[in-house]
């Protein structure tokens, strides 16, 4: 392991180390000897477990500076909680522009804290990068130029789960439990587009906001309508509420669960695996816990700097696989920026990843943002959870 570390250490001291020219050009937030990046996330409340993304990043990045930084220059990486409150967002993305002076924002969790921020930043010109949600206003080059997600899209997921439902299930009844608000309608949008002329299956829309509680009445509900699917758009929390309830009233359907919430160690566990046996999904990463990896370069990469830089957290969790590509991507844009660490080179070099591969993305899929399509991972495969991890059954498919 220690061997493995060591030479992807020095992969990275190659790619992203070296003298800073003291001839840069710079916006407010980088200079020769530092790039400040800037980023909120919800370290309290109801969506606390994708914070972890946000801590793996931090770790990512002190393992760069460890190696000599970026093009010479250190990274500080500052972040503050917003407790997956719209307001707190706004609140610290405002004292990360205007006190700490950051040169972007980076990999805000959730698509409510997300939107409510995208327009300050788009009139201030300044990138927000990789934005850990799907909602379709995060990929919209037209109005929001600054604005990139990283995540799938929720409507193209959706479409991908309406399409393989119609296939396989012709005759099913569909109850589906979402977050009523931006990410669920964009969901709800996408299964009946999968569906087509056969959106009469859907026969139950139950909401839930991102402050209740608890979900259980919610599928109570659902199983009293009679669904035989159930589709489950719903944050971490949330999905193991609502698998652990239909569980143990009972309700056995074939359920679908967004990939927002597919990560083992944070949900699964939490709900039960036994009783998340057999749910579906679309996933874009490797299970890092399914044997089929185990030699794979991209896994053994992962595994050795969680071992040495985030031993705390567990690699089975989605989240931290999630923050640790989220920052190599950030750190090759800026690598290709040189010493022209402005907003508009940042995204110019943004808009021209093209099949970027990344160690933990499933064989197949790549990471491509141009200058008019700003859906930076455009494809999935379908997976089934068998009680121990995740078993891919599909194509690599986009419902875009």
């Amino acid at each position: 392991m220690s061997q493995r570390l060591a030479a992807f250490a020095a992969a990275v001291l190659v790619a992203c180390a070296g003298p800073a020219h003291a001839a840069g050009t710079y916006d407010i937030g980088a200079s020769d000897t530092e790039i400040r990046i800037g980023n909120s996330a919800p370290y309290s409340g109801n969506l606390s477990q994708t914070s972890t993304g946000s801590k793996i990043a931090m770790a990512y990045f002190k393992m760069l500076n460890e190696h000599g930084g970026i093009n010479g220059r250190k990274i500080t990486f500052l972040s503050y909680d917003d407790g997956y409150n719209p307001a707190r967002t706004v609140e610290q993305v405002r004292r990360l522009v205007e006190q700490d002076k950051v040169l972007l924002i980076f990999m805000i969790p959730g698509t409510p804290t997300n939107l409510s921020v995208e327009k300050y930043l788009n009139q201030r010109k300044i990138p927000q990068l990789f934005a850990a949600a799907g909602a379709s206003q995060l990929r919209d080059p037209g109005e929001f130029p600054y604005t990139v997600g990283f995540t799938p899209s929720y409507v193209g997921e959706g479409t991908i789960f309406g399409r393989y439902i119609v296939a396989n299930m012709p005759n099913a009844k569909i109850g589906m439990l979402r977050q009523d608000d931006d990410y669920g309608r964009d969901f709800l949008d996408g299964i009946k587009r999968g569906l087509g002329d056969k959106a009469s299956m859907l026969i139950s829309d139950v909401t839930y906001q991102p402050t209740d509680p608890t979900v259980e009445s919610q599928v109570v509900s659902l199983q009293g309508t009679g669904a035989d699917v159930f589709v489950n758009v719903t944050t971490p929390k949330f999905a193991a509420q609502s698998i652990r309830k239909a569980y143990d009233i009972g309700w056995h359907p074939t359920q679908f669960l967004n990939d927002v919430s597919i990560s083992i160690g944070a949900v699964l566990k939490p709900a039960g695996l036994e009783k998340a046996k057999g749910i579906i999904s679309a996933a874009y990463v490797k299970d890092f816990g399914d044997p089929t990896w185990a030699n794979d370069p991209g896994v053994k990469e992962f595994a050795s700097f969680m071992k040495e830089y985030a031993s705390e957290f567990d690699p089975n969790d989605s989240f931290t696989v999630g923050g640790f590509m989220e920052a190599q991507l950030l750190a090759e844009v800026l690598r290709r920026c040189g010493d022209d660490l402005t907003h508009a080179n940042v995204m110019r070099h943004v808009t021209q990843l093209d099949h970027v591969k990344l160690g933990m993305l499933l064989p197949g899929i790549t990471v491509t943002v141009t200058p008019t399509n700003y859906n930076t991972i455009a494809d999935e495969q379908l997976v089934k959870f068998n009680g121990t991890d995740w078993g891919r059954f599909s194509k690599v498919m986009s419902g875009l």
